[in-house]
């Protein structure tokens, strides 16, 4: 696989990454298509490896999404704060692996939530409505999507 190619599945898997935090948008399908695409195109039991493993990751985060709330309207939070929230998530994933995706969701949306509210008690007071009302949700599916895009990327580079 060019190197053109291996640019362009990445973005795809971005766009499906940004995906995942607008409501509607079909993020984990556009995550896992940009892995097919990889994986037909680079017929190696690695890229075959990642991908039976992400239809697996991303069949079980369907699986858990009906159990997990997800009332957004109910946050009292901006559209802005809940986007800034998975942009911090998508960054720390990466910044901090693993682990730093939930550390750059909580970051941002207190970030967020202190400079629009003035005060350290009501930004946490917001992270925890926020949290209760679709975090862990919007949290599963990103996390899913980032160790899908994790995992394809440690094949691409070490694979």
């Amino acid at each position: 696989m060019s190197v053109w190619q291996l640019v362009a599945v990445g973005l795809v898997m971005l766009l499906g990454l940004l995906g995942v935090l607008v409501p509607g948008a079909p993020g984990q399908a556009i995550v896992w298509a940009a892995v097919l695409w990889w994986a037909l195109t680079d017929v190696t039991p690695v890229a075959w490896g990642v991908l039976m493993g992400a239809t697996a990751l991303l069949l079980l985060s369907q699986a858990l999404k009906p159990l997990l709330p997800r009332r957004p309207r109910e946050t009292g939070a901006p559209r802005k704060t809940l986007m800034l929230g998975g942009t911090g998530a998508i960054v720390g994933f990466f910044v901090l692996p693993v682990v730093g995706g939930v550390v750059g969701y909580v970051g941002a949306v207190y970030g967020a939530e202190r400079l629009r509210l003035g005060s350290r008690g009501a930004g946490w007071t917001s992270v925890r409505s926020v949290m209760r009302a679709t975090g862990y949700s919007v949290l599963v599916e990103l996390y899913a999507c980032l160790l899908v895009a994790g995992a394809w990327l440690g094949a691409v580079i070490w694979g």
